[in-house]
C-alpha cells in the first residue's frame, strides 16, 4: 500500500499549491505591510522635519533664548518647542506605535543646530504568517539657523565749534546776512557758566537757522528707532554716545550715554546733544578739534573686539560723524602749515589705523565741509586742502563703511543707511 502511495502522482498539483500558498500569501502581505510602514515613516519624517525647523525658526523661542546667551550651549526652550510641534504633526493612531524620539538643539557660535530622531513600529497583517509581527521605521531631521551678529556701537560725534556752521547753504546765507562780520558759524559762548544771549548761537535760534550739530543730534536719536526695529533680541545691539566735550575749557570725551541696550534711554540723551561752548571768540586759538586724542581715548573705552557670536563676545563698531577738519595744537606732526603750533588739517588717519588693527570696524559719516567764500579764514586755511577732506575720511573708515552726506541730503537718512550697511555686511567668524 505504501509503495502504491509513493508511486501515485494524482493530486500532486493540489498538494504543491497548498504548500506554496503560505509563503506566497506571506510575501504579498509583507509587501503591503512594508508599504504601510513607509507611509507611517513619511508621516513621522514630516513631523520631525517640522519640529526641527520650528526649533530654530527666526522668531522661535529657541532663537530668542540663543540671542540672550553669553556662551554656547543647549537650548531648552527650543527642545520643548520641537517636542510639541512633533507631537502635533505626528497624528498618533493605532496604526503604529512610537517607540522613542529625541531632539537636541545646540548653539555653537552664531549657529543653532537642531537634530530630531525617531523610531516606531508598525504592526503587520498578512506578514504575521511568516512570523513578522511588526516593521520598524526610523528617521532623522536636521535644521540649522545662523543667528545675527551681536554688536556694540560707539558713536563719536564731532560737536566742536566748526559743527556750528549752518546745516544747509540757505542756513549759511542767513547767518552771513545777519552778522556784521558775515560769519556762518553759530559760536556758542558761555563764560563762567553764564550763557551769552547775544552770541551767534542764540542768534541762529532766533533766526530759525539749523546748525550742523542740531541735525546730527536729531539723526542720532532717530537712529535708535532703526536699531530697535532691526534687532532680533533686546540685547543684540548696544549703543554708547560720546562727543568731543561740553566746553572748550575741558576738551575731553563727554559721555552722553554709556554703553547700554536700552536704546530708548540713548535716544532721549542723544536728542539733547549741543554744540561745544567757548568762553570767548578765539579762545585757545580755536584748537578744540583734536581727532587724534578723541580717537585714542574712545579706543581705550571700547574693550576687546569680539566675533559677534554672542552677547558676551560682540563686535566693536566705532561710528564716527564729523566734518573731517582737525584743529589742535600739533606743532611737530601736522601735515599742513601751522601757526604757533596750531594745526588745521584733514583728519590724520594714524589713530584710525591703530583702532582697525585692534579689530574694531570704523564707520565714517562725513558731513561735507561747506565752502565759505565770504570767510577769509576759510579761504586761507581750509580751502587749499578742501578736496583732501573726503579722501582722508574715507581712508579712516573700514572698507565699505564710508558715507558722505551733502547739505542737500538728510543726515538722518545717511546715518540709517550706514547703520543698515554695517549690520548686513559679511562678518568674519574667526
Amino acid at each position: 500500500m505504501f509503495k502504491r502511495l509513493f508511486r501515485d502522482r494524482s493530486g500532486n498539483f493540489g498538494m504543491m499549491t497548498a504548500i506554496l500558498l503560505v509563503p506566497v500569501i506571506g510575501t504579498a502581505g509583507l509587501a503591503i505591510d512594508i508599504s504601510n510602514a513607509l507611509m507611517v515613516r513619511s508621516t513621522l519624517q514630516a513631523a520631525a522635519d517640522a519640529a526641527a525647523i520650528a526649533a530654530v525658526a527666526e522668531t522661535s523661542a529657541g532663537v530668542m533664548q540663543a540671542m540672550r546667551l553669553n556662551s554656547d550651549g543647549q537650548l531648552t526652550d527650543a527642545i520643548e518647542d520641537a517636542k510639541k510641534v512633533f507631537m502635533g504633526h505626528a497624528n498618533m493612531s493605532e496604526d503604529y506605535q512610537l517607540k522613542d524620539f529625541d531632539v537636541d538643539v545646540v548653539k555653537a557660535g552664531t549657529q543653532l543646530k537642531a537634530v530630531f530622531t525617531f523610531n516606531a513600529t508598525v504592526p503587520t497583517t498578512l506578514a504575521r504568517i511568516l512570523g513578522q509581527a511588526d516593521v520598524t521605521v526610523a528617521g532623522k531631521a536636521e535644521a540649522v539657523f545662523q543667528t545675527d551678529t551681536f554688536r556694540d556701537f560707539y558713536l563719536l560725534l564731532d560737536n566742536t565749534p566748526s559743527m556750528g556752521v549752518g546745516a544747509t547753504p540757505t542756513d549759511v546765507d542767513k547767518m552771513v546776512a545777519n552778522t556784521g562780520d558775515k560769519c556762518a558759524f553759530a559760536c556758542h559762548i558761555v563764560k563762567n557758566g553764564v550763557e551769552d544771549m547775544n552770541s551767534y548761537y542764540n542768534l541762529a535760534k532766533r533766526l530759525g537757522v539749523t546748525i550742523r550739530i542740531d541735525v546730527v543730534a536729531q539723526a542720532t536719536a532717530a537712529l535708535m528707532d532703526t536699531a530697535k526695529s532691526s534687532r532680533k533680541s533686546s540685547n543684540q545691539y548696544r549703543m554708547a554716545v560720546y562727543t568731543f566735550g561740553e566746553k572748550a575749557e575741558d576738551t575731553k570725551l563727554l559721555e552722553v550715554s554709556s554703553l547700554t541696550d536700552n536704546l530708548d534711554q540713548v535716544q532721549t540723551k542723544a536728542s539733547k546733544i549741543g554744540l561745544m561752548s567757548i568762553p570767548y571768540q578765539g579762545y585757545d586759538n580755536d584748537q578744540q578739534t583734536n581727532f587724534d586724542r578723541a580717537l585714542k581715548n574712545i579706543g581705550d573705552l571700547m574693550g576687546t573686539a569680539g566675533t559677534g557670536s554672542s552677547a558676551g563676545n560682540p563686535e566693536k563698531i566705532l561710528f564716527f560723524v564729523s566734518d573731517g577738519v582737525a584743529d589742535a595744537y600739533k606743532p611737530s606732526s601736522c601735515t599742513k602749515a601751522t601757526t604757533n603750533g596750531r594745526c588745521q588739517e584733514p583728519i590724520d588717519t594714524t589713530q584710525c589705523e591703530v583702532l582697525k588693527n585692534k579689530g574694531y570696524r570704523i564707520a565714517v559719516l562725513y558731513t561735507t565741509y561747506l565752502p565759505l567764500p565770504t570767510n577769509d579764514w576759510y579761504k586761507k586755511w581750509i580751502r587749499p586742502f578742501q578736496s583732501e577732506i573726503p579722501t582722508r575720511m574715507q581712508a579712516c573708515a573700514s572698507p565699505g563703511l564710508y558715507f558722505e552726506v551733502s547739505p542737500s541730503q538728510g543726515i538722518a537718512d545717511a546715518m540709517n543707511a550706514l547703520f543698515l550697511k554695517i549690520i548686513t555686511s559679511p562678518r568674519l567668524s574667526s
